[in-house]
């Protein structure tokens, strides 16, 4: 009895013990089941990319993972089953239920993780087929628009020079500039000033004021030389109609008739303007004497110079030539003529004396009448010896005498000179009285 008694007891503990392993196995089955759902899950979260192989690698893990749990259920019940039939059996020994293999616990592999990551990397996939190509810049069809305008600007420039120099060809300042440098001794500097305003002058077409041009020094250096020089020119490029030479002591000598005489003036300049702008040419106004001018005339050319008239009267010219300021120019060169100066070429004595003087003009001849604050000054400095002989020379030529350096000297010798300073001699008058010692010839 006691024998069936303990068997009695052992078969419903083994009873017990299969009911309680299957009981865990299937909670351990569905513990598997929500982490294969949770891994599912995951996956499905971490293929989120729209690409076609990234959805067939999950769906491939997930059938593998459907597969693997389907076989180790089917594997368990087979155990079960078995273990039920052999509990079954009289004076079978008692069994154990095997552990059940989960995944409690167990700390995911290395791999396992690696794997996880190179999946939640999104990867750019492109075609096997194929190869990458840089996308292409299309050229805009604006740059040949820009090309084509800069090559008009450009023709339009050049064009715009072309008429300039055609402007100045005009005028022959090259040919003045020959004969000035020819005939007129010894004024290097102040020939050089006069050309350099006449070429910034008339390079353009547009003005903002007229050119006026004062030119000083003492008696016989030249000055109504170069007037003469400059209205014969003149007269021969534009015409004689363009070119006024006006002598103060000649047209109007009395002090009386100034005022009359400004008027005059005043007409006859603007019948010469508005002749000068119908033919687009530039007129030439010399006046030479000025020291004699009186001042209703000088206020009336002011106000021609300095008031904004119209466009006609600002395309002019206008040369004065005094010898206003000649006591400044003589003290200068008597002063100024050491050995260190007369070192220099001719044409750096003339420049220096230019620039030194033009201040000193300016400080006196401002306080006269304010004429001289709109004109640009060039004074003419004293001539020597040797401009003299020159002058000798160039007038026997012209009278048809045979230029003999010894009678030239004989000539230049009756001449007044101030004492030699820095080995030069420099006349009083000039070449004011050559005319008249050929003329006796």
């Amino acid at each position: 009895m006691r024998d069936q008694e303990d068997s009695s007891s052992s078969n419903n503990s083994s009873s017990s013990n299969s009911s309680t392993s299957a009981s865990q196995s299937e909670e351990e089955l569905v513990d598997e089941e929500k982490d294969g759902d949770e891994d599912k899950d995951e996956s499905q979260s971490n293929t989120t990319g729209p690409s076609i192989s990234e959805v067939s690698s999950t769906l491939r893990a997930v059938m593998r993972i459907k597969q693997k749990y389907q076989a180790l259920k089917k594997r368990r019940q087979e155990m079960n089953l078995a273990l039920a039939a052999v509990d079954s059996l009289p004076g079978a020994p008692i069994r154990t239920s095997p552990k059940i293999f989960t995944f409690d616990g167990v700390s995911p592999s290395f791999s396992v993780l690696q794997k996880k990551k190179k999946k939640r990397r999104k990867r750019v996939l492109f075609p096997n087929r194929g190869h990458r190509v840089s996308p292409k810049q299309e050229r805009s069809r604006a740059k040949y628009c820009l090309y084509l305008l800069c090559f008009i600007v450009f023709l339009q420039v050049y064009n715009a020079i072309e008429n300039l120099d055609d402007h100045v060809l005009r005028y022959d300042l090259e040919g003045l500039e020959k004969t000035l440098r020819r005939e007129v001794f010894g004024q290097q500097g102040a020939v050089e000033g006069l050309l350099s305003h006449l070429k910034e002058y008339l390079s353009t077409y547009v003005h903002k004021k007229p050119l006026v041009v004062s030119i000083h020094g003492p008696s016989g250096v030249g000055k109504s030389h170069l007037g003469r020089l400059m209205a014969g020119h003149f007269r021969s490029v534009v015409d004689e109609s363009l070119v006024l030479q006006y002598y103060i002591l000649h047209h109007c000598p009395q002090e009386a008739e100034a005022q009359k005489c400004a008027a005059d003036l005043s007409t006859l300049i603007s019948q010469m303007v508005e002749r000068a702008e119908e033919e687009e040419k530039i007129p030439l106004f010399i006046f030479d004497e000025v020291e004699h001018m009186h001042t209703e005339i000088l206020d009336m050319l002011w106000q021609l110079v300095a008031t904004r008239q119209s466009n006609e009267y600002l395309n002019a010219i206008y040369l004065f030539f005094s010898n206003l300021g000649h006591a400044h120019i003589t003290k200068y060169m008597l002063h100024n003529s050491s050995s260190t100066s007369m070192a220099l070429r001719a044409s750096h004595r003339q420049q220096n004396l230019v620039k030194d003087l033009t201040s000193i003009l300016h400080n006196t001849l401002d306080s006269l009448h304010h004429l001289w604050a709109e004109a640009a000054l060039l004074p003419f400095g004293l001539l020597d010896k040797g401009h003299v002989m020159q002058c000798f020379l160039e007038e026997m030529s012209r009278e048809g005498f045979y230029p003999d350096r010894t009678n030239i000297e004989r000539l230049a010798a009756e001449i007044e000179y101030y004492p030699a300073v820095g080995g030069r001699e420099y006349s009083h008058t000039g070449c004011k009285q050559v005319v008249a010692k050929v003329n006796l010839l």
